[in-house]
């Protein structure tokens, strides 16, 4: 009996050295934040883009029926808007207000496209620049007495001179054959 005993009592003293199964609720932390892995940026919801970003005033004129405004794209050369008072374009791009200046490119003009609203000015880098198809104004010179003190004159232009051929050199040989002295000739005298 003593022997059963003993046995039972190893029985239940070998049960207690076992681990118990640990719930896989512990790596929950682990998988959501690992510290392996990459960080990443939380994605934000793309926000409509600009309808005004590159958009500028090209052109802006009174007429008797309506006020008229071109609106181009710095970024897309082909976007050419034309803008009405009386009625939106076909684009849905419409005149909300203007306010007109008498200095050349103050002009600015509100726009409005899906209930957004924009005010656009004339691109100043394009203003600023000359006409390269319009022909400059020849500065007036004052009258100088050619032989002056301290005059210099400008040097006349020189009309371009005609295209040269460029200079060919001949064919040189690789082994040259040796030149044979000539006998003096006959004097002259």
């Amino acid at each position: 009996m003593s022997v059963l005993l003993l046995f039972n009592f190893g029985l239940a003293r070998a049960d207690d050295d076992l681990p118990k199964r640990l719930s896989f609720d512990r790596f929950q932390g682990m998988l959501k934040r690992s510290p392996f892995a990459v960080a990443s940026a939380v994605a934000l919801p793309a926000a409509a883009p600009d309808f005004a970003k590159d958009l500028y005033v090209a052109n802006a004129a009174r007429t008797p029926e309506a006020d008229l405004v071109t609106v181009m794209s710095s970024d897309d050369k082909n976007v050419k808007e034309y803008l009405s008072t009386k009625t939106p374009n076909e684009h849905g791009y419409s005149i909300a207000n203007i306010e007109w200046s008498n200095q050349p490119g103050a002009t600015k003009v509100t726009i409005s496209k899906d209930g957004k609203f924009a005010t656009l000015t004339f691109n100043q880098a394009l203003i600023s620049t000359p006409l390269g198809n319009v022909p400059a104004q020849p500065q007036p010179q004052p009258l100088v007495q050619p032989g002056a003190p301290g005059v210099n004159l400008p040097k006349p232009i020189r009309p371009p001179l005609p295209p040269q051929t460029p200079h060919v050199r001949g064919v040189i040989q690789r082994n040259p054959l040796p030149v044979t002295p000539q006998p003096p000739g006959p004097e002259e005298d």
